[in-house]
């Protein structure tokens, strides 16, 4: 059994190599190349352990890390949608629920399940946990469009109001991040990498 359920946590561990392939649409800091999913993953692990003394409420950390290091796990199968895509929604969750199902059911089954259930916790986005795990997924794009002269926003005409509204999910997890976020978004507005829409 201990035999069985190593060779389907290594198949598990091969097959989200794939994750390293899935082009995000937000560049790295201060770069032309777009970040890819790992690496994504990866950086809001490492932002929620630095932030989340900044969490409005109590939260399980390792619960957060556990959320933002599998949220995308399903793009490997369902793709990235970008946020500000008005064509596709993006909370396209029966296609990611198929994709969780294929790629988390690689694992043993306790396993699977436990991340099938963590995974459909942060799409959900009710517990305290999702809160602040979604807000350091609205987050990081937020710094790295304001690093890149726009990049997003200005690459994709994407106004103001548009780019508030997505962010403001970040206020949900953390309001000392909200606040920062609206700063930023207020500078962005007035260096012109942020377009307000006129009536």
């Amino acid at each position: 059994m201990q035999t069985d359920n190593l060779l389907k946590q290594v198949n598990f561990i091969k097959e989200i190599d794939k994750l390293k392939y899935i082009q995000r649409k937000t560049r790295l800091f201060n770069s032309d190349r777009h970040e890819n999913d790992a690496e994504h993953s990866w950086h809001l692990a490492m932002m929620t352990i630095v932030l989340a003394e900044h969490s409005d409420k109590p939260i399980d950390v390792l619960k957060v890390l556990k959320m933002v290091l599998i949220h995308d796990i399903v793009e490997i199968d369902a793709g990235d949608t970008f946020i500000y895509d008005s064509q596709k929604n993006h909370t396209n969750t029966a296609e990611e629920l198929i994709a969780a199902k294929r790629i988390f059911g690689l694992l043993p089954t306790e396993q699977a399940e436990e991340f099938i259930a963590i995974w459909q916790e942060f799409e959900d986005g009710i517990t305290d946990e999702a809160k602040f795990a979604k807000s350091m997924d609205r987050f990081e794009p937020l710094l790295q469009n304001t690093s890149n002269n726009g990049g997003t926003w200005k690459e994709f005409n994407v106004p103001y109001q548009k780019v508030y509204e997505k962010k403001s999910a970040i206020k949900k997890g953390s309001s000392s991040i909200w606040e920062y976020a609206k700063k930023l978004l207020n500078e962005s507005v007035n260096k012109g990498i942020l377009l307000k829409e006129t009536s």
